[in-house]
């Protein structure tokens, strides 16, 4: 789309990303969402990425956004990899599928290489993040933070060999732990949305975290 303007978000933008990133997940993990109040406080912790903060602009309209925040992987020999971790990624549904979540991805992952990051590892349907050069974090033998291998998290190397020697566990920061209290308090600050469940996606998403085996 050639009318997309990329630009870092700004303090006025939040309460309007906010409500767009509750409309880009409401109902498709699980009944109702909590992605919007994970952006909430994802901007004051102290992991988050200011410079990889970035919305997606159309004739002025914010449609989509992407943050950032430090992630570390331990490896197995003791040391600590510095990585990051997007999400929430969030389109407004109306403008999903027109390669506006790639863009904003394609121009952070720059950005994050400029800044030093080794590389970028999410949680995520590898289904459509091999499309962006993600592969299955097993591949360079990092597991999730309880040692387990897990197809959806997903490693993209910043530079060739950049998780060669990265061997370990991934830990993605405190922020992701959700207070679901917090979270229902915060959501009954939006006007009122219907949840279901059954849903194709939610059936996805679960199929999606049994994907796991031991080391």
């Amino acid at each position: 789309m050639e009318n997309v303007k990329l630009r870092n978000e700004k303090d006025s933008d939040y309460r309007s990303v906010e409500e767009l990133t509750r409309e880009a997940f409401w109902n498709h993990h699980v009944p109702g969402c909590n992605e919007h109040y994970l952006l909430h406080i994802m901007r004051n912790c102290d992991a988050f990425v200011n410079e990889l903060d970035f919305v997606a602009e159309i004739e002025g309209k914010v449609v989509a956004n992407i943050v950032y925040a430090k992630s570390r992987i331990i490896g197995d020999n003791g040391e600590h990899y510095d990585v990051v971790t997007f999400g929430p990624l969030s389109v407004l549904p109306e403008y999903q599928g027109k390669g506006i979540g790639g863009m904003l991805i394609g121009h952070t992952k720059e950005i994050a290489k400029e800044l030093g990051y080794k590389a970028i590892l999410i949680y995520g349907d590898p289904g459509y993040y091999s499309k962006f050069g993600f592969v299955e974090a097993e591949n360079y033998d990092i597991r999730t933070s309880d040692n387990m291998y897990a197809a959806p998290l997903q490693a993209l190397e910043l530079y060739p060999g950049a998780l060669s020697d990265c061997a370990g566990c991934f830990f993605e920061g405190s922020v992701y732990e959700i207070d679901e209290k917090a979270a229902e308090a915060f959501d009954s600050t939006f006007p009122n949305k219907d949840k279901q469940s059954g849903l194709p996606s939610q059936e996805r998403f679960i199929q999606l975290v049994n994907m796991r085996k031991p080391r």
